[in-house]
């Protein structure tokens, strides 16, 4: 392995194994990268990215054109793995686990016929790894049912959408000595708002169900050409919000949005 540790636990002089990456890219754009980030980029034979079909495409054309910005050696390559289709199952957590293990058996296929027993592979996660992303789930999960295939992982942690929506609306996450809950618009419906709350994973505008007062901080497409913004109260910009998400998904056939939400005082 020719990189150190990015973790920065411990210097390895040498890999037994294949060793996979886990890079936070960040909400979008190439600047929020951190130099760990592109050492780690630096130090990859071969990236894995998911292939969602024809409307999620630039979501790929993004991470390749964050490596040909930043690799200085153009002999890395890319391999596109088809992504299993999510079951419409209603019991949501039987369906992520079914598309969970989906996934760990094309990533651990790819992993096996890509990655010599001495490569380094790496997955460019958006935003964080950490955050409603399920690449260390995956990975944890090939770990425990292909105990024949040898390999370590590091995670390297980038900018989160919470972070960038921050940012862009120059507002504080949250109030003077308060918490914060992040959650998605399906908890947000069923248990409501009780202070302040970032949502995530939200296809529904379920702010809706906020009462009008409550302050709104959205964006969409965060840190791209494409950013969208919008902020007020839920009486006042709600509708404007439903209706631009709206026309933005038909536009481009996917969107990633994500808000702040904060009760009126």
């Amino acid at each position: 392995m020719r990189f150190g540790n990015v973790a920065g636990n411990e210097h390895r002089e040498a890999v037994v194994s294949r060793h996979i990456h886990v890079i936070g890219i960040g909400a979008g754009d190439p600047d929020y990268l951190t130099v760990q980030a592109i050492d780690a980029l630096n130090d990859t034979d071969v990236f894995f990215a998911m292939d969602k079909g024809e409307t999620k495409s630039d979501l790929v054309a993004l991470r390749r054109r964050i490596c040909a910005r930043f690799i200085r050696d153009p002999g890395y390559r890319f391999v596109e793995l088809p992504d299993p289709k999510r079951s419409a199952d209603p019991d949501y957590r039987e369906a992520v686990a079914d598309w969970h293990a989906a996934r760990a058996r094309v990533w651990a296929a790819a992993i096996a016929d890509e990655l010599g027993p001495d490569g380094v592979g790496a997955f460019l996660a958006w935003g964080d790894p950490s955050l409603y992303d399920s690449t260390l789930r995956i990975l944890d999960a090939i770990k425990a049912e292909a105990a024949e295939l040898e390999f370590t992982f590091d995670v390297i942690p980038g900018i989160t959408a919470v972070q960038a929506l921050t940012a862009r609306h120059r507002v504080p996450l949250n109030e003077v000595g308060e918490p914060v809950l992040i959650t998605t618009g399906r908890k947000l419906r069923a248990h409501g708002l009780h202070g302040s709350a970032v949502v995530m994973l939200d296809a529904e505008c379920s702010f809706q169900v906020c009462p009008p007062r409550t302050r709104i901080w959205w964006g969409a497409y965060l840190g791209t050409a494409d950013e969208l913004l919008v902020t007020g109260t839920v009486g006042e910009v709600g509708p404007r919000i439903a209706a631009l998400r709206a026309e933005a998904r038909a536009r481009h056939g996917w969107i990633m949005d994500t808000y702040l939400l904060r009760p009126a005082d």
